[in-house]
Order: C-alpha cells, then sequence, then structure tokens
C-alpha cells in the first residue's frame, strides 16, 4: 500500500495558482536546457521512499485546506553548496485535484497513510462546480 506525504503549499493562493507555478516552472526550465521535471525542495529526507515511491503523492494543504496532489515519481537526495543535506521530490507536473478537508498549518511535510489520504474528485464523479473560495466559504457556514 503506498505511502504519501503532506505538505504546505507556501505562497499559493489557489490550485490554479500552484498549477501556473508549475507551468511556468518547466517553461523556464525548458528554455535554459535542463531537464524538464519538477522537483521540489525539502531539507529533511524521507526514510521511508520504497513506501512513497510506490503509487505515493504529496497531497498540498492551500489556504488551510488539503486540496490537490501530485504523484511522487522520485526522490533524490543531495548537499547543497553550502554543505546542508536537501532533498528533491520529484514530481508528476499534473496535479489533480481532491475532496477538501481542514488541516491545521506545520512544518515541513508528514506521513500520510492510503487510508488517510482524501479521494481524487474525478474518482468521487463530483467536478469542482464552484471556485475555491466561494466552496471554503460555504463549508465554513456549515452549508457543505
Amino acid at each position: 500500500m503506498p505511502l504519501h506525504l503532506l505538505k504546505l503549499c507556501v505562497g499559493a493562493e489557489s490550485i490554479e495558482d500552484l498549477e501556473a507555478w508549475i507551468a511556468e516552472s518547466l517553461k523556464a526550465k525548458a528554455a535554459r536546457r535542463l531537464p524538464v521535471e519538477q522537483a521540489h525542495t525539502t531539507r529533511m529526507v524521507p526514510t521511508r521512499t520504497e513506501e512513497l515511491l510506490d503509487g505515493g503523492s504529496l497531497y498540498w494543504v492551500i489556504k488551510g485546506e488539503v486540496a490537490c496532489r501530485q504523484t511522487l515519481t522520485g526522490i533524490r537526495p543531495f548537499v547543497d553548496g553550502d554543505g546542508i543535506r536537501r532533498c528533491h521530490l520529484v514530481l508528476d507536473p499534473t496535479v489533480h485535484r481532491v475532496d477538501p478537508r481542514p488541516n491545521r498549518p506545520f512544518q515541513g511535510w508528514r506521513y500520510l497513510a492510503a487510508k488517510d489520504a482524501p479521494a481524487d474528485l474525478a474518482t468521487l464523479g463530483t467536478a469542482p462546480a464552484l471556485p475555491d473560495e466561494l466552496r471554503r466559504e460555504l463549508r465554513s457556514l456549515g452549508l457543505l
């Protein structure tokens, strides 16, 4: 059974912001003739890499909600120019919306068991018909 990671998407206001940043980043790498892949850099290296790479994803928390995920395709530890151990989480650039659920802020990343991961909206058969901000407001009022 796969294992997932949960991480705050700092700086993104919405899933669309994340998708735009990914597209811009991939375009810039292509222009510089670098490998066109998305990699998110973290300070800590996950120890359970085998489980994470067995179908795991990185679930993004945006504006206080687990909102979307990206499939993990690689985990590459490295040492930066200052001699600090870091890690590239290599991700499939496709962003999958998930059934949103509230999540408090935290630092770094957390492991997320498959049984605790929110389902993709596509598998639930529900389209994200409401804008994220409206959906959040309706949920805060107890209407969703």
